[in-house]
């Protein structure tokens, strides 16, 4: 095949790469897209076909000071109180509420990565007859797990250990399909665990 002008057509790097099969093309999409953009895109998915309604909690930062010689750009700010946990909104009739992270760890889920604010904040929502729960990212092996708040707050405030087993995950959470679109199929998760 040639071009108008004459030349060969040359297939660029990346499109030989992609052509290398669909076997690939998850992992490689994820390496480049954190946890959070892939629950935001899933979030933005669910909200345009009209299954949920699931919003990123905006961090409360108080302003200071801004600079507008070039536009309006904050020069100075801080954190006004701290964050509860990173999404909430409706699906199927009841709040849900739940917090993401990410780990490197191949065996547990350092729980250090937790506040103790957010415990509180969980335990209050599954008090009012919220859904409550942990999307863990294991980047590592390239899953992403939902967990029951409520095993997270028992570890938390009764384990013996400083970090929730890999096994406990595989055991009692549930692997959350990755795709394109949505991303993440954290609400399949969510049906499966709280409205069988």
């Amino acid at each position: 095949m040639k071009y108008p002008n004459g030349k060969p057509y040359k297939k660029s790097e990346e499109v030989n790469k992609a052509e290398k099969g669909h076997r690939s093309l998850l992992s490689a999409a994820n390496r480049g897209m954190s946890l959070e953009e892939d629950i935001n895109l899933s979030n933005d998915f669910y909200r345009e076909t009209g299954r949920a309604l699931i919003n990123k909690r905006p961090t409360p930062i108080n302003i200071v000071k801004v600079d507008y010689s070039h536009g309006a750009r904050i020069t100075d700010a801080y954190f006004e109180k701290q964050s509860t946990t990173d999404y909430n909104g409706v699906y199927k009739g009841r709040y849900i509420d739940f917090e993401a992270k990410n780990t490197k760890s191949t065996t547990s889920f350092p729980l250090s990565n937790i506040s103790e604010h957010q415990i509180v904040h969980l335990k209050n929502v599954i008090k009012h007859g919220g859904i409550a729960f942990f999307v863990i990212s294991f980047q590592i092996q390239n899953e992403v797990y939902l967990l029951d708040a409520k095993f997270v707050i028992e570890f938390y405030e009764h384990g013996k250990r400083k970090s929730i087993p890999y096994e406990v995950f595989k055991e009692s959470g549930l692997l959350i399909k990755q795709d394109y679109s949505p991303r993440l199929h954290y609400l399949d998760a969510v049906d499966q665990l709280y409205f069988k």
